[in-house]
């Protein structure tokens, strides 16, 4: 596509070699005056190393990066901040314990007589806040804040810097659906008082909505261009992954059995040492998917280590196929209760990075037949055990014996998921099961855990993607603040209904708001 503008952003020809990797590979990019730009692509595809690049955060090997036509060369941020560009990460930039105003500040102090001047600051903020809509309150302590309302504050300190350009790292990622609109609005209205944006995201219906022009990154390099006029999602997942792609996942109605896991009253800490389960109480049946939703952060992690005995608990009961499983042991678990678990960080919980493929995958069986006998280990039935997941979960590894660790991210959650899903089972724990990998694994995995789910097994399936958990639920549990708020079957769930659970409001309360 041609366009005769001069581009606000231009990059000609970037590439940026790692050892051992090319991270992006010959990159041509421009951005136009009030433009949405769309960077989409999978994990690895070279989408983050490229806007470090534009942000000074890396220097690139070879090409260049142009401003409102002028070559420019950026050595840090500071230089990116200087050129008017601002960039919010995926992963907030802010000091919680701080007020809004002083993180806003934080780099770009003011100072009267020659103390920080917070009054003049906050008076900007309310400004900017009243200019974009953005709602505020420059005095409030940011760990308060809900997650929308801190991006918000990441937004205005890019305005404050004054940014004419606007890079998005997945700003959708930890935002419910009511949140992820008011973030579209704030968009329009940036790009309407003629702000330019790069938008950066893997979820292709938020970028056929809200973006002008499309451009896709596979492997390092710009695969196409496109305009959501002309696009589809599955164009775009094609484009993205290398082949067709079905994203709509197929199932039969659910046809539950009997209770295989159920939690009463579950009461836990987290880390800090703050309650974060609150009186958890609910069932999973055979042959059933309940889908536990909520924004990151409000009791899920805890609840999956809790019932994996990886945290324990205060006070409550987790039983298992009828048995008490509260306090036994993460083997207990496993093996006596028939329960498989595919943890929401891999590399704590889900694999060893030294060791190979082929271990990886027998980690919670090795000391079983046919991998052992008494205490000697059956090397030639692992090795075999891995040829057969390596085929038939595409893990794309040179050799069973290759450590896990230098897998791409990708590759090693297939590992992970091959080892839990391919043991006899009564209920399957999946915790974040498609994080971190590409549209095609996404639909392997989907469809896995439906099969798994018709096979009989008790899924409890735990997702910060809404899309994911409103696919495959049969129950929807909603946590907020270490409760669940309320369990809705899918029939009756919308991403309205689940989206304000998310954010606390209860069902009853809905309907009275709208009436």
């Amino acid at each position: 596509m041609s366009d005769n503008r001069t581009p606000v952003l231009e990059v000609k020809h970037i590439t940026k070699r790692f050892p051992g990797v090319v991270a992006n590979d010959d990159v041509n990019l421009a951005l136009y005056e009030g433009e949405i730009l769309a960077l989409l692509g999978e994990n690895g595809a070279g989408k983050s190393t490229l806007m470090n690049i534009i942000y000074g955060l890396y220097k690139p090997t070879e090409g260049e990066i142009y401003v409102k036509g002028q070559r420019v060369e950026m050595h840090s941020p500071r230089d990116a901040i200087a050129l008017g560009i601002g960039m919010v990460h995926q992963h907030f930039q802010l000091v919680p314990v701080m007020t809004v105003a002083e993180n806003i500040m934080l780099g770009a102090e003011s100072v009267r007589r020659g103390l920080l001047d917070v009054k003049k600051v906050a008076r900007e903020i309310e400004a900017l806040s009243h200019r974009y809509h953005l709602d505020v309150d420059p005095y409030a302590i940011v760990e308060d804040l809900p997650v929308g309302v801190q991006q918000r504050v990441e937004i205005i300190k890019a305005l404050y810097r004054e940014a004419e350009i606007l890079i998005l790292d997945e700003p959708t990622a930890v935002l419910t659906p009511q949140e992820i609109e008011g973030l579209f609005e704030i968009m329009k209205r940036l790009q309407s008082q003629g702000k330019s944006i790069i938008f950066i995201s893997h979820k292709l219906k938020e970028v056929l909505y809200i973006s002008d022009r499309i451009v896709v990154l596979r492997d390092g390099k710009v695969v196409g261009e496109t305009t959501p006029a002309q696009a589809t999602q599955e164009k775009l997942a094609a484009m993205m992954v290398g082949r067709e792609v079905i994203l709509t996942v197929e199932k039969a109605p659910a046809r539950p059995g009997k209770v295989v896991l159920e939690v009463r009253d579950l009461k836990a800490r987290s880390d800090l040492g703050e309650p974060a389960l609150r009186g958890v109480s609910f069932q999973v049946r055979e042959g059933e998917i309940l889908g536990v939703a909520g924004v990151q952060g409000n009791g899920q992690t805890e609840l999956v280590e809790v019932i994996t005995s990886l945290r324990k608990a205060e006070s409550g009961q987790v039983i298992i196929n009828g048995e008490e499983m509260t306090h036994a042991s993460p083997r207990t678990i496993t093996q006596k209760g028939q329960s498989s678990h595919v943890p929401e960080d891999r590399h704590a919980y889900g694999m060893v990075s030294s060791y190979p493929v082929a271990d990886n995958l027998v980690l919670n069986t090795y000391n079983l037949p046919p991998f052992s006998k008494g205490v000697r280990i059956n090397r030639p039935a692992i090795i075999k055990h891995a040829e057969e997941l390596i085929e038939k979960f595409d893990v794309r590894t040179p050799s069973p014996l290759t450590p896990a660790g230098s897998l791409s991210g990708g590759n090693q959650q297939k590992m992970v998921v091959a080892r839990e899903f391919s043991r006899p089972t009564k209920l399957l724990i999946a915790a974040q099961p498609t994080r971190g990998i590409d549209v095609g694994s996404i639909e392997f995995i989907h469809n896995q855990i439906v099969a798994k789910r018709d096979e009989g097994v008790a899924v409890l399936l735990v997702s910060a993607e809404l899309d994911e958990i409103m696919a495959l639920s049969d129950r929807i549990a909603v946590m907020y603040k270490g409760e669940i708020l309320d369990i809705v079957p899918r029939e009756e769930a919308t991403r309205e209904n689940i989206g304000l659970l998310m954010m606390g409001v209860k069902r009853g309360e809905q309907v009275s708001a709208s009436e």
